[in-house]
């Protein structure tokens, strides 16, 4: 059959640069470039260019660059190009579009339709380097009142906590959507900096449980490599009911990604697809989910949060009611831009609403019917700088899930094929030759630099609102304006518009 797809990028060899010598061909998981032995010169097959920058960032003497292809088409606002495009796949494959990473599309981004409060005057500024700034949280369910006594301590049995030096941590990404080594670097980082990191839904590699005690335990609808051994080594359980690139649709990590060390983790035959259905079998009221809570906590000795994981959707301030009197102590709401290393690609960008209304909203919904205090909230979905977070943290989350954020840090170039497993800079791969590129000891650094950045431009900010603890800023909408929202939005927000 003709193919009527073009190439989407076009790859550009200065030939008075390149010398042949070949590395391009080696770096390329995707076999772009070939060796032409008998033209002693390297060819390329531009219409498997995933536009992933690793022959670029690898060539010795710079001579390639990749630029995208500007082939015309006759402009028509309804027949776009990438319609157009996705329309030739299809009739070519007969199958689903599936992409990885979030949504790219080009809704409103809320982040940066808010700006952020400063103190100036009445309430001065606070200089964080000569001044403590308190970061340090606390995940879990609180208590009503404390009691104090005269020595100062406390009087109540606090419920199990999630103890963290900052308000951010690593978002779950199984055991198979990503490398091992990718895992390790993940959990490393999160052990240095005093934070946790999810495991996913794959269960966790014995070679990872010296890090169990900053790990958190994800229970998902194909149960995956959960045993009691697993769930009392990890510091806490997150039963995930939805992910936001991918509302009401299950998951599946094709037979080709279960290796040896995957089947032992999950629990699977070598070579099976590991299918996570859409919905838990056993979980289908708020009375099912409290139920499953109930296990976890008996099979965990009350010892450790128990979090449920959702998406963001329309009716989400209910559903997150409903899971709080169901006795979860964290609520994790991931937005419509989180990411994924493989959904149906109409699903992602068209199913679920951004973090920031949905945050908003739970949190206010919450706080009417009095139980705010019985539940943290972690907001997830692309937190891609030290702003979103505040922002986050001022609309009502306790902390933020990050991980695609995490995965550019390690290399990631959001090239969004992770689904095909041949990841060129060892991180959504379980190709063995692939995954030796990504040095989890450097890759551990990276993430570390990352998040103390952060960590000091949140203190920056605090800082500058007058705020000298996290605790301060929850909810705290009044350090908010917005730019360009309408009333609804503003409503929605629970923020003023700016000047006002």
């Amino acid at each position: 059959m003709l193919s009527f797809l073009q190439p989407e990028f076009l790859i550009q060899r200065d030939k008075d640069r390149c010398n042949s010598c070949g590395l391009c061909v080696k770096q390329c998981s995707f076999e772009v470039h070939q060796h032409d032995k008998v033209k002693g010169t390297v060819l390329s097959d531009e219409t498997k260019c995933i536009c992933c920058h690793r022959c670029v960032t690898m060539c010795p003497t710079r001579a390639l660059s990749v630029r995208k292809n500007t082939l015309a088409f006759r402009r028509n606002s309804n027949w776009t190009v990438k319609a157009v495009r996705e329309i030739y796949k299809q009739a070519e494959t007969g199958g689903i579009l599936l992409s990885g990473m979030g949504n790219p599309e080009d809704y409103p981004i809320y982040w940066d339709r808010i700006v952020i409060n400063a103190s100036q005057v009445t309430n001065p500024p606070i200089d964080p380097l000569r001044e403590p700034m308190e970061l340090k949280t606390f995940l879990g369910r609180k208590p009503e009142r404390v009691d104090i006594d005269a020595n100062g301590n406390l009087q109540v049995k606090l419920p199990p906590q999630l103890e963290l030096e900052a308000p951010i941590l690593f978002s779950a990404m199984s055991f198979g959507s990503i490398s091992f080594n990718a895992c390790k670097a993940l959990a490393m980082a999160a052990a240095q900096l005093g934070i946790y990191y999810n495991a996913g839904e794959g269960g966790l590699h014995k070679d990872l449980y010296n890090y169990s005690r900053n790990t958190i335990a994800q229970v998902a609808s194909g149960r995956f490599g959960i045993n009691i051994e697993y769930l009392n080594a990890c510091s806490a359980v997150e039963i995930k009911m939805g992910q936001g690139a991918k509302p009401g649709i299950g998951g599946h990590l094709p037979g080709e990604k279960v290796n040896e060390e995957i089947s032992k983790t999950r629990m699977i035959p070598v070579g099976s697809d590991a299918l996570s259905p859409a919905p838990h079998h056993d979980i289908y009221s708020i009375e099912d989910l409290k139920q499953l809570i109930y296990l976890l906590r008996e099979t965990t000795g009350y010892a450790k949060p128990i979090a449920v994981k959702v998406a963001a959707v329309n009716n989400i301030s209910s559903i997150a009611s409903g899971i709080v009197r169901a006795g979860a102590d964290i609520i994790v709401i991931d937005g419509f831009r989180g990411g994924t290393g493989a959904a149906p690609t109409r699903i992602r960008d068209n199913v679920g609403i951004p973090i920031e209304m949905a945050v908003a909203s739970v949190d206010t919904r919450l706080k009417n019917e009095g139980i705010r205090s019985q539940v943290s909230i972690i907001a997830s979905g692309s937190m891609r700088n030290s702003a979103d977070i505040i922002k986050a943290i001022a609309l009502g989350a306790d902390a933020v899930y990050i991980a695609t954020g995490a995965l550019i840090a390690l290399g990631c170039h959001v090239c969004q094929k992770c689904y095909t497993g041949k990841c060129s800079w060892g991180i959504a791969t379980q190709n063995p030759d692939l995954v030796k590129r990504l040095n989890p000891d450097i890759g551990s650094k990276r993430l570390i630099n990352l998040i103390t950045a952060w960590i000091n431009e949140i203190k920056e900010f605090l800082g500058g609102m007058g705020i000298n603890s996290i605790d301060s800023l929850r909810g705290n909408r009044d350090m908010l304006r917005g730019i360009g929202l309408n009333q609804k939005e503003l409503d929605i927000l629970g923020i003023k518009t700016a000047g006002e």
